[in-house]
């Protein structure tokens, strides 16, 4: 199931209202989600034009009207300062529907395998906009959260109703039958399992 279908499994019923966090230029799940009958707002500081969007980032949201669930696909492991930003989406909505990776996993076996399709895509001329080499991107991305640290801070806040461990550099890759190849190897105990969908619902009153 990708994840727009998970999304839409999750959450309440239309017309429920819905934010999505971090829905890059291409829109995220929002035009699913519209088309759904869900109102939806749609934050990211390169989010298209016209609504449901807005180009401004969790911390610049003003929303006075509370959601009914919070949509947020691989953006809080970069997210800083983390617990405010939870905090503020607790305040915002009881549900959170989550999309995630764990750099951390990114290592051994799994980093060999990874590393070993990119050059085997590459010479059969894709173009990959990914890492070629994951050591390089490492010492890039060390401020990235590793999964304990956002789980933990999420299961701080919300009950867990769903955590689900799961490929996800098959995305990076984008080969045909990737996904399906990476998720034999993560079933046979071959590699990790890089990519969690998490769903919470708030453990208590809104912070202030």
């Amino acid at each position: 199931m990708d994840f727009t279908s998970f999304v839409l499994h999750e959450l309440p019923a239309p017309p429920a209202r819905v934010l999505e966090v971090g829905c890059g230029e291409e829109g995220g799940v929002t035009p699913t989600l519209v088309a759904a009958g869900y109102d939806v707002v749609a934050i990211d500081p390169h989010a298209p034009d016209g609504p449901p969007y807005r180009r401004v980032s969790l911390d610049e949201l003003e929303e006075l009207q509370r959601f009914d669930a919070v949509v947020a696909g691989r953006v809080l492991h970069h997210v800083r300062p983390l617990g405010s930003a939870l905090d503020k989406l607790v305040r915002l909505a009881p549900l959170l529907v989550v999309d995630e990776f764990a750099p951390e996993r990114l290592r051994g076996p799994t980093q060999q395998w990874y590393e070993a399709q990119y050059r085997v895509l590459t010479a059969a001329g894709r173009d990959r906009r990914a890492p070629a080499d994951l050591d390089e991107w490492r010492r890039r991305t060390s401020a990235l959260h590793p999964s304990d640290v956002l789980l933990a801070e999420l299961e701080a806040r919300y009950d867990t109703r769903h955590l689900e461990w799961r490929p996800y550099l098959y995305r990076w890759l984008g080969g045909p039958a990737t996904e399906g190849l990476e998720e034999s190897l993560v079933r046979a105990g071959a590699i990790e399992a890089v990519g969690y969908r998490y769903v919470g619902t708030s453990t208590a009153a809104p912070r202030s």
